[in-house]
Protein backbone atom coordinates (compact mmCIF):
# COMPACT_ATOMS: atom_id res chain seq x y z
CA UNK A 1 0.00 0.00 0.00
CA UNK A 2 1.39 3.43 -0.32
CA UNK A 3 1.21 5.83 2.27
CA UNK A 4 -0.73 8.88 1.80
CA UNK A 5 2.09 11.32 3.99
CA UNK A 6 5.25 10.45 5.51
CA UNK A 7 7.21 12.42 7.59
CA UNK A 8 10.90 12.38 8.03
CA UNK A 9 11.99 14.08 11.41
CA UNK A 10 10.12 14.92 14.69
CA UNK A 11 10.55 17.75 16.85
CA UNK A 12 7.78 20.62 16.88
CA UNK A 13 7.41 20.68 13.37
CA UNK A 14 7.73 17.05 12.48
CA UNK A 15 5.16 16.26 15.34
CA UNK A 16 2.52 19.32 14.98
CA UNK A 17 2.71 18.01 10.99
CA UNK A 18 1.70 14.82 12.50
CA UNK A 19 -0.88 15.71 14.43
CA UNK A 20 -2.75 17.68 11.50
CA UNK A 21 -2.30 15.48 9.44
CA UNK A 22 -3.43 12.73 11.77
CA UNK A 23 -6.62 14.94 12.07
CA UNK A 24 -6.98 15.16 8.65
CA UNK A 25 -7.56 10.97 8.49
CA UNK A 26 -4.25 11.05 6.37
CA UNK A 27 -2.78 8.23 8.91
CA UNK A 28 0.88 9.50 8.74
CA UNK A 29 3.72 7.58 8.89
CA UNK A 30 6.58 9.43 10.37
CA UNK A 31 10.02 8.03 10.62
CA UNK A 32 11.21 10.24 14.07
CA UNK A 33 14.82 9.34 13.80
CA UNK A 34 17.38 7.53 16.25
CA UNK A 35 20.87 8.95 16.40
CA UNK A 36 21.46 10.98 12.74
CA UNK A 37 21.02 14.45 13.00
CA UNK A 38 20.21 13.92 16.59
CA UNK A 39 18.01 12.25 18.84
CA UNK A 40 13.95 12.26 18.23
CA UNK A 41 12.04 14.72 19.73
CA UNK A 42 14.68 17.83 17.96
CA UNK A 43 16.83 20.25 20.13
CA UNK A 44 14.24 20.54 22.24
CA UNK A 45 15.03 17.18 23.92
CA UNK A 46 18.76 18.76 24.85
CA UNK A 47 17.00 22.20 26.91
CA UNK A 48 15.46 22.71 29.87
CA UNK A 49 13.22 25.38 30.60
CA UNK A 50 10.89 26.77 27.40
CA UNK A 51 9.52 30.12 28.18
CA UNK A 52 8.06 31.28 24.90
CA UNK A 53 5.85 28.45 23.77
CA UNK A 54 2.44 29.56 23.73
CA UNK A 55 0.48 27.94 26.65
CA UNK A 56 2.36 27.33 29.68
CA UNK A 57 2.92 30.87 31.68
CA UNK A 58 5.02 28.66 34.07
CA UNK A 59 7.18 27.44 31.26
CA UNK A 60 8.09 23.61 30.53
CA UNK A 61 10.91 21.68 30.30
CA UNK A 62 11.73 21.01 26.60
CA UNK A 63 11.72 17.26 26.21
CA UNK A 64 8.18 17.10 28.58
CA UNK A 65 7.14 19.86 25.53
CA UNK A 66 8.33 16.89 22.92
CA UNK A 67 6.70 13.81 24.56
CA UNK A 68 3.70 15.52 25.51
CA UNK A 69 3.28 16.57 21.42
CA UNK A 70 4.61 13.21 20.33
CA UNK A 71 1.88 11.35 22.02
CA UNK A 72 -0.94 13.88 20.99
CA UNK A 73 0.24 12.81 17.34
CA UNK A 74 -0.04 8.99 18.45
CA UNK A 75 -3.73 10.12 20.01
CA UNK A 76 -4.38 11.23 16.13
CA UNK A 77 -3.73 7.78 14.47
CA UNK A 78 0.26 8.57 13.99
CA UNK A 79 2.70 5.66 13.24
CA UNK A 80 5.86 6.80 14.63
CA UNK A 81 8.88 4.52 14.06
CA UNK A 82 11.90 5.14 15.62
CA UNK A 83 14.76 4.86 12.84
CA UNK A 84 16.67 6.83 10.68
CA UNK A 85 15.85 7.25 7.07
CA UNK A 86 18.86 5.80 5.13
CA UNK A 87 17.57 6.75 1.52
CA UNK A 88 15.05 9.09 -0.30
CA UNK A 89 14.34 8.88 -4.09
CA UNK A 90 12.64 11.45 -5.00
CA UNK A 91 12.63 10.79 -8.95
CA UNK A 92 9.88 8.57 -9.23
CA UNK A 93 6.65 8.60 -8.07
CA UNK A 94 5.42 7.47 -5.69
CA UNK A 95 8.40 8.30 -3.38
CA UNK A 96 9.76 5.56 -2.24
CA UNK A 97 11.16 5.67 1.49
CA UNK A 98 13.81 3.81 2.98
CA UNK A 99 14.75 3.47 6.98
CA UNK A 100 17.30 0.89 8.63
CA UNK A 101 14.03 -1.64 8.60
CA UNK A 102 11.81 -0.20 6.15
CA UNK A 103 10.84 0.30 2.64
CA UNK A 104 7.72 2.38 1.94
CA UNK A 105 6.58 4.25 -0.56
CA UNK A 106 4.08 7.43 -0.26
CA UNK A 107 2.22 10.06 -2.49
CA UNK A 108 3.64 12.91 -0.24
CA UNK A 109 6.70 13.82 2.04
CA UNK A 110 7.21 16.40 4.79
CA UNK A 111 10.58 16.80 5.51
CA UNK A 112 11.49 17.85 9.00
CA UNK A 113 14.99 16.70 9.96
CA UNK A 114 16.41 19.69 11.57
CA UNK A 115 19.59 20.91 12.45
CA UNK A 116 22.69 19.86 13.80
CA UNK A 117 25.06 21.65 16.39
CA UNK A 118 28.36 22.51 14.80
CA UNK A 119 31.67 21.34 16.40
CA UNK A 120 34.66 23.60 15.79
CA UNK A 121 37.29 21.35 14.93
CA UNK A 122 39.50 23.09 17.38
CA UNK A 123 43.19 20.54 18.20
CA UNK A 124 42.62 19.11 20.79
CA UNK A 125 38.94 18.94 20.54
CA UNK A 126 39.15 14.88 19.53
CA UNK A 127 40.68 14.07 22.22
CA UNK A 128 38.68 15.20 25.02
CA UNK A 129 35.20 15.08 23.21
CA UNK A 130 33.43 13.61 26.11
CA UNK A 131 36.40 14.12 28.45
CA UNK A 132 35.33 17.44 29.56
CA UNK A 133 33.65 19.13 25.91
CA UNK A 134 30.29 18.73 25.03
CA UNK A 135 27.88 20.00 22.73
CA UNK A 136 25.53 19.59 25.43
CA UNK A 137 25.21 21.68 28.49
CA UNK A 138 21.70 20.44 29.17
CA UNK A 139 22.41 17.02 29.40
CA UNK A 140 26.29 16.76 30.82
CA UNK A 141 26.61 19.64 33.26
CA UNK A 142 25.28 17.45 36.19
CA UNK A 143 28.62 15.10 35.91
CA UNK A 144 31.14 15.36 38.57
CA UNK A 145 33.86 16.72 36.50
CA UNK A 146 32.14 20.14 36.25
CA UNK A 147 30.95 20.42 40.33
CA UNK A 148 32.56 23.46 41.95
CA UNK A 149 34.98 23.92 38.54
CA UNK A 150 35.84 26.68 36.06
CA UNK A 151 33.68 26.66 33.11
CA UNK A 152 33.29 27.95 29.86
CA UNK A 153 30.57 28.07 26.61
CA UNK A 154 31.51 29.33 23.38
CA UNK A 155 28.58 31.02 21.57
CA UNK A 156 26.46 34.28 21.71
CA UNK A 157 22.80 33.17 21.14
CA UNK A 158 20.22 32.36 22.76
CA UNK A 159 21.20 28.45 23.16
CA UNK A 160 24.49 29.82 24.67
CA UNK A 161 22.84 31.88 27.05
CA UNK A 162 20.62 29.59 28.43
CA UNK A 163 23.57 26.50 28.90
CA UNK A 164 25.62 29.76 30.36
CA UNK A 165 23.13 30.62 32.90
CA UNK A 166 21.93 26.46 33.33
CA UNK A 167 25.81 25.74 34.18
CA UNK A 168 26.02 28.30 37.51
CA UNK A 169 23.80 25.77 38.87
CA UNK A 170 27.16 23.24 39.29
CA UNK A 171 30.39 25.31 38.27
CA UNK A 172 32.13 27.36 40.42
CA UNK A 173 32.16 30.38 37.38
CA UNK A 174 30.68 30.07 33.39
CA UNK A 175 32.84 32.08 30.95
CA UNK A 176 31.28 33.20 27.95
CA UNK A 177 33.36 33.13 24.93
CA UNK A 178 32.10 35.71 22.25
CA UNK A 179 33.52 36.17 19.56
CA UNK A 180 32.05 40.01 18.75
CA UNK A 181 31.60 42.72 21.21
CA UNK A 182 27.74 42.23 21.18
CA UNK A 183 25.83 39.23 21.65
CA UNK A 184 22.94 37.78 19.33
CA UNK A 185 20.55 36.01 22.27
CA UNK A 186 17.39 37.59 22.82
CA UNK A 187 17.25 40.49 25.11
CA UNK A 188 15.73 38.99 27.82
CA UNK A 189 18.42 36.39 27.72
CA UNK A 190 21.45 39.09 27.65
CA UNK A 191 20.28 40.79 30.38
CA UNK A 192 20.07 37.78 32.71
CA UNK A 193 23.81 36.41 31.62
CA UNK A 194 24.97 39.96 32.08
CA UNK A 195 23.39 40.01 35.75
CA UNK A 196 24.64 37.03 36.76
CA UNK A 197 27.30 37.23 38.88
CA UNK A 198 28.91 33.88 37.84
CA UNK A 199 29.10 34.67 34.55
CA UNK A 200 32.02 36.51 32.84
CA UNK A 201 31.70 37.31 29.17
CA UNK A 202 34.57 37.57 27.31
CA UNK A 203 34.05 39.95 24.55
CA UNK A 204 35.85 39.45 21.14
CA UNK A 205 37.50 36.06 22.07
CA UNK A 206 38.08 33.24 20.06
CA UNK A 207 38.79 29.44 20.74
CA UNK A 208 41.94 28.57 19.02
CA UNK A 209 42.70 25.07 21.02
CA UNK A 210 41.91 23.06 23.94
CA UNK A 211 44.87 21.44 25.99
CA UNK A 212 44.58 18.75 29.27
CA UNK A 213 46.16 15.28 30.27
CA UNK A 214 43.22 12.41 30.94
CA UNK A 215 40.61 15.39 30.55
CA UNK A 216 40.59 19.21 29.64
CA UNK A 217 42.73 21.28 31.64
CA UNK A 218 41.94 24.65 29.35
CA UNK A 219 41.39 26.73 26.25
CA UNK A 220 44.10 28.35 24.57
CA UNK A 221 41.66 31.58 23.65
CA UNK A 222 42.58 35.20 21.53
CA UNK A 223 41.59 38.37 21.71
CA UNK A 224 40.01 38.76 18.00
CA UNK A 225 41.54 42.92 18.02
CA UNK A 226 44.09 42.55 20.08
CA UNK A 227 45.83 39.68 18.61
CA UNK A 228 46.87 38.76 22.06
CA UNK A 229 46.70 34.84 23.05
CA UNK A 230 46.21 33.48 26.61
CA UNK A 231 45.26 30.27 28.14
CA UNK A 232 42.03 29.99 30.01
CA UNK A 233 42.11 26.98 32.54
CA UNK A 234 38.78 25.61 32.92
CA UNK A 235 37.53 21.68 33.87
CA UNK A 236 34.41 21.98 30.68
CA UNK A 237 33.90 23.27 27.54
CA UNK A 238 30.59 23.43 25.80
CA UNK A 239 29.47 24.45 22.55
CA UNK A 240 26.98 26.45 21.36
CA UNK A 241 27.68 27.66 17.89
CA UNK A 242 25.02 27.09 15.55
CA UNK A 243 23.80 24.05 13.72
CA UNK A 244 24.39 22.57 9.84
CA UNK A 245 20.51 21.75 8.29
CA UNK A 246 20.21 17.90 8.40
CA UNK A 247 19.76 17.65 4.84
CA UNK A 248 22.68 14.73 2.93
CA UNK A 249 19.71 12.44 2.14
CA UNK A 250 18.31 15.54 -0.02
CA UNK A 251 21.63 16.69 -1.77
CA UNK A 252 21.26 16.70 -5.79
CA UNK A 253 17.25 15.88 -5.09
CA UNK A 254 15.57 18.98 -3.97
CA UNK A 255 17.10 22.73 -4.15
CA UNK A 256 19.23 24.10 -1.43
CA UNK A 257 20.93 27.24 -0.80
CA UNK A 258 24.73 27.78 -0.48
CA UNK A 259 24.17 26.19 3.47
CA UNK A 260 22.45 23.56 2.69
CA UNK A 261 19.23 24.54 4.05
CA UNK A 262 16.26 23.63 1.83
CA UNK A 263 14.75 26.55 -0.31
CA UNK A 264 10.86 26.63 -0.07
CA UNK A 265 8.52 28.86 -2.19
CA UNK A 266 7.92 32.58 -0.61
CA UNK A 267 6.21 32.03 2.79
CA UNK A 268 5.11 28.50 1.71
CA UNK A 269 6.86 25.28 2.81
CA UNK A 270 6.31 24.14 -0.55
CA UNK A 271 9.66 22.64 -2.18
CA UNK A 272 10.68 22.57 -5.99
CA UNK A 273 9.34 19.58 -5.80
CA UNK A 274 5.43 18.96 -6.36
CA UNK A 275 3.80 16.95 -3.28
CA UNK A 276 7.21 17.08 -1.15
CA UNK A 277 7.13 19.78 1.94
CA UNK A 278 9.65 21.16 4.06
CA UNK A 279 8.98 22.20 8.14
CA UNK A 280 10.97 23.25 10.81
CA UNK A 281 14.97 24.33 10.93
CA UNK A 282 15.49 22.29 7.88
CA UNK A 283 14.39 25.33 5.86
CA UNK A 284 14.58 28.16 8.99
CA UNK A 285 17.35 29.74 8.86
CA UNK A 286 16.39 32.96 10.65
CA UNK A 287 13.95 32.21 13.25
CA UNK A 288 14.80 28.57 14.54
CA UNK A 289 12.10 28.71 17.21
CA UNK A 290 10.22 25.71 18.15
CA UNK A 291 6.52 28.10 17.66
CA UNK A 292 7.95 29.01 14.11
CA UNK A 293 9.10 25.35 13.77
CA UNK A 294 5.65 24.07 14.79
CA UNK A 295 3.32 26.42 12.48
CA UNK A 296 5.73 25.39 9.63
CA UNK A 297 4.27 21.63 10.45
CA UNK A 298 1.21 22.71 10.68
CA UNK A 299 1.38 24.48 7.65
CA UNK A 300 2.96 21.83 5.82
CA UNK A 301 0.09 18.96 6.70
CA UNK A 302 -2.65 21.43 5.49
CA UNK A 303 -0.52 21.94 2.28
CA UNK A 304 -0.12 18.03 1.73
CA UNK A 305 -3.63 17.48 2.26
CA UNK A 306 -4.34 19.99 -0.43
CA UNK A 307 -2.06 18.69 -2.66
CA UNK A 308 -3.17 15.13 -2.39
CA UNK A 309 -7.05 15.78 -2.83
CA UNK A 310 -6.14 18.29 -6.16
CA UNK A 311 -4.08 14.91 -7.52
CA UNK A 312 -6.95 12.84 -6.30
CA UNK A 313 -4.41 10.07 -4.60
CA UNK A 314 -5.90 11.35 -0.98
CA UNK A 315 -7.02 7.95 0.80
CA UNK A 316 -8.96 8.98 4.16
CA UNK A 317 -8.02 6.39 6.93
CA UNK A 318 -11.36 7.31 9.32
CA UNK A 319 -10.57 6.33 12.60
CA UNK A 320 -12.39 6.65 15.67
CA UNK A 321 -12.48 10.05 17.45
CA UNK A 322 -9.72 9.32 20.53
CA UNK A 323 -10.64 10.47 24.19
CA UNK A 324 -8.78 12.99 26.05
CA UNK A 325 -8.06 10.29 28.82
CA UNK A 326 -6.09 8.43 26.46
CA UNK A 327 -3.30 11.10 26.04
CA UNK A 328 -0.38 9.66 28.77
CA UNK A 329 0.07 12.29 30.91
CA UNK A 330 3.46 11.38 31.78
CA UNK A 331 6.51 10.75 29.20
CA UNK A 332 6.50 7.66 27.10
CA UNK A 333 9.83 6.78 28.84
CA UNK A 334 8.07 7.22 32.65
CA UNK A 335 5.29 4.97 31.61
CA UNK A 336 8.05 1.52 31.20
CA UNK A 337 10.00 1.79 34.67
CA UNK A 338 9.94 -1.66 35.77
CA UNK A 339 7.46 -2.43 38.10
CA UNK A 340 10.25 -4.83 39.66
CA UNK A 341 12.45 -1.86 40.74
CA UNK A 342 13.94 -2.52 44.07
CA UNK A 343 13.83 0.94 45.62
CA UNK A 344 14.64 0.29 49.42
CA UNK A 345 16.81 -2.17 50.95
CA UNK A 346 14.42 -3.81 52.89
CA UNK A 347 13.43 -5.45 49.53
CA UNK A 348 16.70 -6.11 47.77
CA UNK A 349 16.92 -9.62 46.80
CA UNK A 350 19.71 -10.98 43.90
CA UNK A 351 17.29 -12.83 42.17
CA UNK A 352 15.33 -9.49 40.56
CA UNK A 353 16.90 -8.29 37.87
CA UNK A 354 15.90 -4.15 37.80
CA UNK A 355 17.46 -2.10 40.68
CA UNK A 356 18.01 1.41 41.28
CA UNK A 357 20.73 2.93 43.44
CA UNK A 358 23.67 3.41 44.82
CA UNK A 359 22.83 1.14 47.71
CA UNK A 360 21.62 -1.85 44.70
CA UNK A 361 24.60 -1.29 42.85
CA UNK A 362 27.19 -1.73 45.51
CA UNK A 363 25.32 -5.00 46.65
CA UNK A 364 25.21 -6.70 43.76
CA UNK A 365 28.95 -4.85 42.60
CA UNK A 366 30.04 -7.15 45.91
CA UNK A 367 27.60 -10.38 45.92
CA UNK A 368 26.26 -11.52 42.53
CA UNK A 369 28.05 -13.39 40.11
CA UNK A 370 25.90 -11.76 37.05
CA UNK A 371 26.69 -9.34 34.98
CA UNK A 372 25.45 -5.86 35.71
CA UNK A 373 24.51 -3.25 33.26
CA UNK A 374 24.39 0.20 35.08
CA UNK A 375 22.71 3.05 33.71
CA UNK A 376 23.84 6.38 34.48
CA UNK A 377 22.04 9.41 33.41
CA UNK A 378 20.44 12.88 34.69
CA UNK A 379 17.03 14.06 35.03
CA UNK A 380 17.39 16.80 32.49
CA UNK A 381 18.91 14.99 29.49
CA UNK A 382 16.81 14.37 26.47
CA UNK A 383 18.88 11.11 25.00
CA UNK A 384 18.84 9.91 28.48
CA UNK A 385 14.53 10.15 28.44
CA UNK A 386 15.45 8.25 25.14
CA UNK A 387 17.23 5.90 26.25
CA UNK A 388 14.35 4.43 28.91
CA UNK A 389 12.74 2.52 26.92
CA UNK A 390 15.32 1.38 24.75
CA UNK A 391 17.10 -0.50 27.82
CA UNK A 392 14.12 -1.46 28.89
CA UNK A 393 12.81 -3.38 26.06
CA UNK A 394 16.34 -5.27 26.33
CA UNK A 395 16.34 -5.94 29.95
CA UNK A 396 12.88 -7.54 29.68
CA UNK A 397 14.29 -9.85 27.11
CA UNK A 398 16.74 -10.78 29.51
CA UNK A 399 14.51 -10.95 32.98
CA UNK A 400 16.45 -12.98 35.74
CA UNK A 401 19.68 -13.85 33.62
CA UNK A 402 20.82 -10.23 34.64
CA UNK A 403 20.52 -7.22 36.72
CA UNK A 404 19.99 -3.30 35.68
CA UNK A 405 20.53 -0.77 37.80
CA UNK A 406 19.78 3.21 37.31
CA UNK A 407 21.94 5.51 38.73
CA UNK A 408 20.54 9.14 38.91
CA UNK A 409 23.84 10.94 38.77
CA UNK A 410 22.24 14.13 40.09
CA UNK A 411 21.26 13.26 43.18
CA UNK A 412 24.08 10.44 43.82
CA UNK A 413 26.84 12.62 42.08
CA UNK A 414 29.22 10.20 44.51
CA UNK A 415 28.40 7.25 42.11
CA UNK A 416 29.10 8.92 38.80
CA UNK A 417 32.55 10.16 40.12
CA UNK A 418 33.37 6.88 41.27
CA UNK A 419 33.09 5.09 37.97
CA UNK A 420 34.30 8.17 36.09
CA UNK A 421 31.81 9.21 34.53
CA UNK A 422 32.13 12.26 32.10
CA UNK A 423 28.95 12.60 29.59
CA UNK A 424 25.16 11.14 29.96
CA UNK A 425 23.91 9.29 29.44
CA UNK A 426 26.51 6.40 29.83
CA UNK A 427 25.92 2.59 30.38
CA UNK A 428 28.37 0.59 32.12
CA UNK A 429 29.13 -3.37 32.23
CA UNK A 430 29.96 -4.88 35.20
CA UNK A 431 30.76 -8.63 35.42
CA UNK A 432 33.12 -10.35 38.64
CA UNK A 433 34.05 -6.82 40.16
CA UNK A 434 35.60 -5.62 36.67
CA UNK A 435 34.02 -3.25 34.30
CA UNK A 436 33.63 -5.45 30.64
CA UNK A 437 31.85 -2.31 28.24
CA UNK A 438 31.05 1.03 28.85
CA UNK A 439 29.43 3.11 25.97
CA UNK A 440 28.42 6.98 26.26
CA UNK A 441 25.25 7.91 24.26
CA UNK A 442 21.77 6.09 22.66
CA UNK A 443 23.03 2.98 20.74
CA UNK A 444 20.63 1.16 18.93
CA UNK A 445 18.77 -1.83 20.57
CA UNK A 446 20.65 -4.91 18.99
CA UNK A 447 23.92 -2.83 20.38
CA UNK A 448 23.03 -3.46 23.93
CA UNK A 449 22.10 -6.72 22.94
CA UNK A 450 25.15 -7.84 21.62
CA UNK A 451 26.59 -6.87 24.94
CA UNK A 452 24.47 -8.47 26.88
CA UNK A 453 24.52 -11.76 25.28
CA UNK A 454 28.56 -12.05 24.88
CA UNK A 455 29.32 -11.64 28.79
CA UNK A 456 25.73 -14.15 30.03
Amino acid sequence: MVENLVIIGSGPAGYTAAIYAGRANLKPLVFEGFQAGGIPGGQLMTTTEVENFPGFPEGIQGPELMHRTRAQAERWGAEIITEDVVSVDLSKRPFAIKSETLEVQAHSIIIATGATAKRLNLPGEEEFWNKGISACAICDGTIPLFRNAELAIIGGGDTAAEEAVYLTKYGSRVHMLVRRDQMRASKAMQDRVLRHSKIKVHWNTAPLAVYGDEVIKGVKIQNTQSGEVSELPIRGLFYAVGHTPNTSLFKGQIALDEVGYIITAGKSVETNIEGVFAAGDVQDHEYRQAVTAAGTGCMAALLAERWLSAQGLLKEEHQAAPQTEQAPAKPPAEKTQPQTSVLAPANFSLDDTFFEGGYALRKLYHESSKLIMVKYTAPQCGPCHMLKPILHTVSSEFEGKFHAVDIDIEAEPEMAEATGVTGTPTVMFFKHKEMVERLVGVKSKKDYQAIILKHL
